[in-house]
């Protein structure tokens, strides 16, 4: 299976300037876990994850105030739709992160996430709700 196969196609993409607060917003109303933070004065693709924000309310920072490019991953290893799901595994496993941007010709068409990888290798495909009873 490929990544264009599993990846999300909901791309939520923020500006450097963005508060912690509305890009929490943002995540949770698209349910997320990420958000692709392009930088328009750098020409740069960085990536905000609900870890990334947990780790600042965690820490006492005030999420009105804290901007997203504080806390965004600017070196960041992106995958292609074409890499197969055993590729984007072993570059999360290697960079000890949860999320790829997915690129194609001029810029992110998607997001794979290791929640996303599970879901298409797990042999069993329920509910939430028919696995927690």
């Amino acid at each position: 299976m490929l990544v264009r196969d599993a990846m999300s196609t909901v791309v939520l993409t923020i500006g450097p300037a963005h508060p912690l607060r509305q890009a929490a917003r943002l995540m949770a109303a698209r349910r997320v876990g990420a958000a692709v933070v392009h930088d328009p004065d750098t020409c740069g693709l960085g990536i905000l994850t609900e870890r990334d924000i947990l780790n600042a309310v965690g820490a006492g920072l005030d999420p009105d105030r804290e901007k997203a490019a504080a806390h965004t991953t600017t070196d960041v290893v992106f995958a292609a739709p074409s890499w197969t799901l055993e590729e984007a595994a072993t570059a999360m496993t290697h960079g000890g992160f949860r999320h790829l941007i997915v690129l194609d010709g001029d810029g992110p068409v998607g997001v794979v996430s290791v929640r996303d990888i599970i879901r298409c290798w797990s042999p069993v495909r329920r509910h939430p709700a028919e696995l927690a009873g």
